[in-house]
């Protein structure tokens, strides 16, 4: 993965983390418009979903911090995809999380969002999610 994108992702999500609680709402909201039948998936309550997108904010940090250390990051990465197929996540649903995640960002960047940072962060998930798709469903 070039620096240049991953400088780009770290730098834009800088911007996220003071909207972090924020940002996690956009993120479920986007998603369960998405494909509403995602919503099975996760906890009923609006505080477990609190819960919830805390861990998810908390996890992206640690991935997109981690971008700077690919070979470490790996076998994070391919851990929770397989801890993921226990939550009946499929491979299909990967790519509504990142139709859902490009979105948020396009919300919570505003005109920070640019084509670069999007094609950047579309890299970058897409080989998240490869990775976590190719530890879980692939033998």
């Amino acid at each position: 993965m070039e620096q240049k994108t991953i400088t780009l992702v770290q730098d834009s999500f800088e911007k996220v983390k003071p909207i972090a609680a924020t940002a996690a709402d956009i993120f479920y909201s986007k998603l369960f418009e998405l494909d509403p039948t995602l919503k099975a998936l996760f906890p009923n309550s609006e505080e477990a979903m609190k819960v919830q997108g805390n861990k998810l904010m908390t996890m992206l940090a640690a991935a997109v911090a981690g971008l700077s250390n690919l070979e470490a990051l790996v076998p994070v990465l391919q851990n929770l995809g397989k801890r993921h197929v226990e939550y009946k996540v499929e491979p299909s649903h990967y790519n509504t999380v990142g139709a859902a995640l490009l979105d948020t960002l396009k919300v919570g960047l505003g005109d920070d969002f640019t084509p670069e940072v999007k094609d950047a962060w579309a890299t970058v998930y897409g080989t998240m999610s490869s990775v976590m798709i190719d530890a879980s469903y692939k033998n």
